[in-house]
Formats: structure tokens, C-alpha cells, sequence
């Protein structure tokens, strides 16, 4: 049970990164391969003022998120001054960057040997130490990002942002000022990439550079795309499949000489598999480059 639920929570995490990338990538149009770093802002965030200076969790969350929505204006407002490949490349090298400075700025982040011993959550005197439990607040988190994008993507500022993924030319000659919408998405998608990163610091209780790479995010990436763009329950759908498949495959009767690289090639040729499936479907606005790119990360897990 205890592994199950320790599954739940990292579907629960990956969920919540894959829906804010979504009000980027999939309303916005700005497919960003930065996400993994606004994760890793809010991880460093809650465990550096945790154990530094014993800052609590309500504190730390909101100081996170701040942190992380300042990092994506700043992004935003020179990216998207850029357009189609080259905010893509973009937002790799600020990807680069920040998990650059987590590693080598080992005064602060302590590099690649990590932060440790980051205490548990507490709310109002309330410890959250078992599994259960914090798997009850992540849920509740996760409900609170849903209904938050929902309102938001269906309310006028989503609608803009629906056009403008549409005909961005089009949107701007009906009066929508399409710069401030996208950076406004941006910035709001960063933001909320923060939270999963906070609870995921608490939950480990451990942090080092190597949990927000390029390759998260590319996974991130992924699950947008594989649950389809401008769809929220999607995103939920695919981040429990993309979670729970390879270690559903970890049940499948193989020789031990054998059984890692054979899980790899099954994991690889299902991902292959659903993106030529559902291609028509969900890959038609995508850039080539990032179909090429998606392709290239089934590819390596071959």
C-alpha cells in the first residue's frame, strides 16, 4: 500500500506540472522546454527556507511561487520577442541555465550533493508525516489547480488565449493585445509549476539537480502532448498512464538479464505508438521541430 501510494503522489505531482504547461503550450501556444526549471525553483525555494531558516510551509509555497513568477516574466518578456523554433531554443537555454546554477552554485544549492533533511508540512499545527495524508493534500491541490484553469480558460482571457494559439495575426487585429496574454500565460503557467515543486521538496524530503533536467521537462512535455493540447483531463489521463507504465512493467514476468532493457523497448514502442495513433489528433499544431523532438525521446528510451 505504501508503494501504491507513493505512486499516487507522483501521479498527483506530474498531473499538476503538465496542466500548467498546458495553459502555456497548449492555450498559449509557447511550447517551453523550461518547465523542469520553474519545478526545480520551487523545490530549492521550500527546502532552502526550510531548513535554513525553519520557514513553514504556508509561508514558503506562496514565497515559491513568487520567486518562480518573477523567473518566467523575466523569461517571458524577452522569449517572446522570439517566435515558433526559436522560443523553443529559448526556453532550453534558460532550461540550461537554471539547472546550471543549481549545480554549480554549491554555496547556496550545495550542488550535486543536494539538500537534505527538509522537515515535514505543517498546516496550522497539523504534522502531515504519513502517506495518506499527504496524499490528501496533494489531491487537494490538484482540484484547486483544475477548477483554477478551468475558470480561467473559459473564462475572456482564455477565450483571447484560444485565438491567439489559433491565428495569432487574426486575434491581434480584432484589438486583444496578443504580447500581454502570452506573457500573463507564461508567467501564470510558471508560477503553478512551483507548487508541485514545493510539495515534491517536502515529500522527499531530499532535493538535488538532477530531478529538473532537460529531460523532465521534455517529459513534461510529453504528457501534454500524448494527453492533448487545450485538454485538462488529458493531461490527467496521460500523466497517470506515462507514471504508472513503467512500473506496471516491472510485473511482467522476464529474465532478470533481460527484464530493464526489455521494459525500456516496451515503454518506448507504447509512446511511439500512441503518438502515431493519435497524431491527427493531437500533434497536428505542433511545431515540426517539437514532433521530431517528442520522437527523438521515444527513440531513447530504445
Amino acid at each position: 500500500m505504501e508503494y501504491i501510494l507513493h505512486l499516487l503522489i507522483l501521479v498527483c505531482i506530474y498531473i499538476m506540472l503538465s496542466q500548467s504547461l498546458n495553459l502555456a503550450a497548449g492555450f498559449g501556444g509557447m511550447i517551453s522546454l523550461a518547465h523542469a526549471g520553474f519545478y526545480g525553483i520551487g523545490a530549492y525555494t521550500a527546502a532552502l527556507l526550510a531548513v535554513n531558516y525553519q520557514i513553514p510551509f504556508l509561508i514558503s509555497l506562496p514565497t515559491a511561487m513568487i520567486l518562480s513568477g518573477l523567473l518566467a516574466l523575466l523569461i517571458s518578456t524577452i522569449a517572446l520577442r522570439t517566435v515558433d523554433d526559436y522560443f523553443i531554443i529559448c526556453t532550453l537555454g534558460i532550461q540550461v541555465i537554471v539547472f546550471s546554477l543549481m549545480n554549480n552554485w554549491i554555496s547556496l544549492t550545495k550542488g550535486s550533493l543536494g539538500i537534505p533533511g527538509i522537515p515535514n508540512i505543517q498546516i496550522f499545527g497539523i504534522s502531515i508525516e504519513s502517506k495518506w495524508t499527504f496524499i490528501l493534500l496533494t489531491v487537494c491541490f490538484v482540484i484547486l489547480i483544475f477548477f483554477f484553469l478551468k475558470k480561467l480558460t473559459d473564462s475572456a482571457f482564455g477565450r483571447t488565449l484560444r485565438a491567439l494559439s489559433e491565428d495569432e495575426i487574426f486575434t491581434q487585429s480584432l484589438g486583444k493585445n496578443v504580447y500581454l496574454s502570452k506573457v500573463i500565460a507564461f508567467t501564470l503557467s510558471g508560477m503553478l509549476a512551483a507548487v508541485p515543486g514545493v510539495l515534491y521538496a517536502y515529500y522527499i524530503s531530499y532535493i538535488n539537480p538532477t530531478s529538473f533536467t532537460v529531460d523532465e521537462s521534455i517529459f513534461i512535455l510529453s504528457i501534454v502532448i500524448i494527453g492533448g493540447m487545450q485538454n485538462f483531463w488529458g493531461s490527467v489521463i496521460a500523466a497517470t498512464f506515462l507514471v504508472l507504465l513503467p512500473e506496471a512493467l516491472r510485473f511482467v514476468g522476464m529474465p532478470n538479464t533481460i527484464a530493464a532493457n526489455m521494459r525500456q523497448i516496451i515503454y518506448g514502442g507504447v509512446l511511439i505508438f500512441m503518438m502515431f495513433r493519435y497524431s491527427r489528433g493531437l500533434n497536428y499544431s505542433l511545431p515540426k521541430s517539437i514532433q521530431s523532438l517528442f520522437l527523438l525521446m521515444t527513440l531513447s528510451k530504445f
